[in-house]
């Protein structure tokens, strides 16, 4: 008998949900970054094992939209967490629940919606005694179906979390085949590795004013080379020159990374190569956002 289950992961920025997730997957589908509000889109990785799937749907951190994109961000969350049979609440194990975590909470309460908490980051934690104070406060606020203190770094209690997770599944036929580990499309992978090269390497306003869009992901006849081209957009001329960097040694070092990166997850050589342009202010134009592939119903 096949079960399945949609999950949420949702909770502030920065606190683990993408590492989280790589970490169930056993491989990177998401970016990771110690910037927070990397993740602008619903990446779904599916985890199979036996007879259950678990279908996940990694949402951006819920946080006070300054722009268009930030709006489009909120309402994906607001979509996901309408539309599953579980969520996944991540939350900093040394901190008790805030203004973030509260109004999920009352989400997951007015929703109906079963959910579980992990508690990420215990690696850092120096007295046992904190987890336990933590783990009654949100007992309080919430009867989660599950509880589980995790290490998205270190890997500690992630098979507990799972163990929690497939729980949440009931009888249904698996929607994706068992060697699936998301539904995203490789341009779409291909971009967000390229992104999250840039949060990496560049400072303050820059990784957040960038998007990058594939021009070109072409496999040659011969299946070991792929071709992709791919052109990243800026916000202002200034950030261009960063991004390129002193006679190109900036994009030359993004693209190494990034290529580095698309062989181990397309197992290909990959002939990567990039272009800087600017759009000025594209973060609160909606017309750019629609053609840089946000989704237009996402808007207010």
């Amino acid at each position: 008998m096949q079960k399945t289950a949609f999950i949420a992961i949702v909770g502030r920025p920065n606190v683990g949900k993408s590492s989280i997730l790589n970490k169930i997957l056993g491989q990177k589908i998401t970016i990771v970054s110690s910037k927070p509000q990397t993740t602008r889109t619903r990446i779904m990785g599916v985890y199979t094992k036996d007879d259950v799937q678990l279908v996940f749907i990694d949402t951006p951190g819920l946080h006070k939209p300054k722009n268009s994109l930030g709006k489009y961000m909120v309402r994906s969350i607001n979509e996901s967490v309408g539309g599953v049979d579980a969520c996944l609440l991540v939350a900093e194990c040394d901190k008790v629940p805030g203004d973030t975590e509260k109004m999920l909470i009352d989400r997951f309460k007015s929703m109906d919606i079963p959910a579980v908490l992990a508690l990420n980051k215990i690696d850092r934690l120096k007295e046992k005694s904190e987890l336990m104070d933590k783990i009654a406060a949100y007992s309080e606020a919430f009867d989660f179906d599950d509880i589980v203190p995790v290490s998205a770094h270190n890997g500690s209690g992630i098979n507990d979390l799972v163990k929690a997770l497939e729980k949440q599944a009931a009888e249904g036929m698996h929607l994706f085949d068992a060697d699936t580990v998301t539904d995203q499309p490789e341009r779409v992978l291909a971009s967000e590795i390229i992104r999250e090269k840039i949060l990496r390497l560049t400072d303050k306003e820059i990784p957040h004013g960038t998007a990058v869009v594939i021009e070109r992901f072409k496999t040659r006849a011969n299946g070991v080379v792929t071709d992709i081209d791919a052109t990243i957009y800026c916000e202002r001329s200034s950030h261009k020159g960063i991004i390129i960097g002193k006679g190109g040694s900036m994009l030359k070092k993004i693209g190494t990374y990034a290529r580095e990166d698309m062989e181990k997850f397309f197992e290909c050589k990959v002939n990567l190569t990039l272009w800087v342009k600017v759009k000025e202010d594209w973060r609160n134009r909606e017309g750019i956002l629609r053609s840089l592939g946000y989704d237009e119903n996402n808007f207010d």
